[in-house]
């Protein structure tokens, strides 16, 4: 009778060993692919200067949304797809191509050869290949967790793998920052060592322990899915821009036609969904309270999460770091540091809410959290242009914070609202949601940021130039430039006044002090700074109903009995505690 339980011994310790080296290296590659879907969104103003190119040229701005939106776009797509591609082919394998991917894309993104726009398409292109690397890993490192560890323990290192991805998002903010002040092309630097460490260290360690074979591809799914999201993203870049006068372009029949399209193939994907044997998300889910109000509640929370990051780096770096004596170079990395609190709250609060979550429910906790991030919405809101630096760090902890009340306990109750068998799907619907929400979110809230400026910015603008001795006729050319132009001046750190007056010769013309005053870092954020408050107004209003939605979501997910209902047939009971497997776990 001692044989067996040496037996027993000797094995278990080795399959201890695995799930630990599993959850280590999925959460290194979670972490890393939701880094860089945020990292470059601060150190843009770096890269544009680093690629010359000039962020006031007609149809640039379009290469700072792809930049930023491309890459959440093909997760979004991709990811339940490469999900699938595991299942039948083998999900180490899947993953561990994954890494290979991200790497070589990282390597290539670093020796763009190009400049201006040229340069901007190679990082496009490339940053897509990277999202493709991106997707095979968080696609697969879920199904690889549910595969290494026992029933019991799922919950508790799904949790872990969420908070590592919203967490790399947090710290990407800051790294952008970081590293963007050393050099541009440091921001992709960084995935090289660890990419090529944790690929090797992948293909040593990882290995296939679940079922695989079976099944096929959803072709149609994923065609109507992956073109009718894309034509409703690329419509959002044009319907920003002007178009016939107005300050954008939403009544452009192209902008229409593609919105139209995009939504009418969106449609036909839910319908192809209903009637294929293998389709590309399982519907059925949607029947489970918990799985559906709780997804919809975080793509809530991740659009108003997404956009936030984006004002809030707007208004750091384009108003109020150049109001207080910073140079347009530094406020990257100055940026990154004032918005150290939003992550250090999210860093805080996600793994105890995690704990928390499995033995007091999922429901109050998210339900807490969405009500926080309103809550921090609010507080934003009533803030001035030139606030004091302290009250903001404890509005944008206290977001940092809601964000990790919400984000563990809610991922918990999705997965473990689902059958076993399913929860690798599951996963995949769930990052489908979160990815397209983030990716949805610069176009909403760049839409409600503009509509805002279009009231006050032309008047504002031909005022303030006027009294600096600009002549009548070029100061209202010059204020009637779009909206967008100078959002997206203040994006990248840039003084337009400057670019567009000395063409015409003007400057020339105007007094020393005046000359000093127009080109100057403190002009041009004064000048934009009442508008841009009427648009923060709007936005931030905006995210506070959004949070509102989600918390009115999350209380109705009712209690989790799918999972519990359909045990694993070689696992163990799992406690009651369980978030993975507990009836009462909201």
């Amino acid at each position: 009778m001692t044989v067996p339980a040496v037996t027993h011994a000797a094995k278990r310790p080795a399959g201890d060993r695995y799930k630990w080296m599993a959850l280590t290296n999925t959460t290194a590659a979670v972490f890393m692919s939701a880094l860089d879907g945020s990292i470059v969104l601060i150190a843009l103003p770096a890269i544009f200067r680093g690629v010359h190119l000039d962020p006031l040229a007609p149809g640039n701005i379009a290469y700072l949304l792809w930049m930023i939106m491309g890459y959440r776009l093909v997760q979004a797509v991709l990811v339940v797809t490469v999900g699938r591609l595991g299942d039948m082919f083998g999900r180490v394998r899947i993953y561990n191509s994954g890494f290979a991917v991200f790497t070589f894309a990282s390597i290539l993104l670093s020796f763009d050869p190009f400049d201006g726009g040229h340069g901007a398409m190679w990082l496009i292109g490339w940053r897509v290949l990277q999202a493709v690397g991106g997707s095979m890993l968080m696609a697969n490192s879920a199904a690889i967790l549910t595969d290494a560890f026992p029933k019991e323990q799922r919950g508790f290192a799904l949790g872990i793998n969420q908070v590592a991805g919203l967490g790399g998002m947090f710290i990407g903010l800051v790294a952008g920052g970081l590293l963007s002040a050393w050099d541009w092309r440091a921001v992709f630097w960084v995935n090289v060592p660890v990419g090529v460490f944790f690929t090797v260290w992948a293909y040593r360690t990882l290995r296939e322990s679940g079922e695989r074979g079976g099944g096929r591809i959803d072709w149609w799914g994923n065609i109507t899915f992956a073109v009718g999201l894309s034509a409703v993203l690329i419509a959002v870049t044009f319907g920003l821009q002007p178009y016939g006068g107005h300050t954008m372009g939403w009544t452009n029949p192209l902008v229409l036609g593609l919105v139209g399209g995009g939504l009418a193939l969106l449609a036909a994907f839910v319908a192809i969904e209903n009637r294929v044997t293998a389709p590309m998300i399982q519907l059925s889910l949607f029947r489970l309270r918990a799985f559906t109000f709780g997804n919809l509640a975080g793509l809530a929370i991740s659009i108003g999460r997404g956009g936030m990051q984006f004002v809030l780096i707007i208004w750091l770096q384009g108003i109020w770091l150049p109001l207080h004596g910073y140079d347009y170079s530094d406020t990257p990395l100055w940026a990154g540091i004032f918005m150290l609190p939003l992550t250090a709250g999210f860093l805080a609060a996600g793994p105890v809410s995690g704990y928390l979550s499995d033995r007091i429910g999922s429901r109050g906790l998210a339900t807490g959290g969405a009500l926080l991030f309103g809550a921090s919405f609010l507080g934003l809101m009533l803030l001035p242009i030139d606030f004091s630096y302290w009250v903001f760090a404890v509005l944008i902890a206290l977001n940092g914070i809601a964000s990790g009340m919400f984000a563990s306990p809610n991922s918990s109750s999705i997965m473990g609202s689902v059958p076993a068998r399913l929860r690798g799907v599951a996963s995949g619907m769930r990052a489908t949601f979160q990815n397209s929400g983030t990716a949805v979110s610069i176009g909403v809230f760049f839409s409600l940021m503009i509509a805002g400026l279009a009231s006050s910015l032309p008047h504002t603008l031909t005022s303030g130039l006027t009294q600096q001795g600009v002549p009548a006729h070029v100061a209202a050319q010059v204020g009637g430039l779009p909206p967008v132009s100078s959002l997206f001046a203040a994006q990248l750190g840039v003084n337009p006044i400057q670019h567009l007056l000395q063409p015409s010769g003007v400057l020339s013309h105007l007094t020393a002090a005046q000359q000093q005053a127009l080109t100057g870092r403190e002009f041009f954020p004064n000048l934009i700074s009442g508008p841009f408050h009427s648009g923060l107004v709007v936005v931030f209003a905006f995210g506070a109903v959004l949070a509102l939605l989600a918390a009115i979501a999350s209380m109705l997910r009712g209690t989790n009995t799918a999972a519990a209902a359909e045990p694993s047939p070689d696992a163990s009971p799992a406690p009651a505690a369980s978030p993975a497997t507990s009836p009462s776990s909201d």
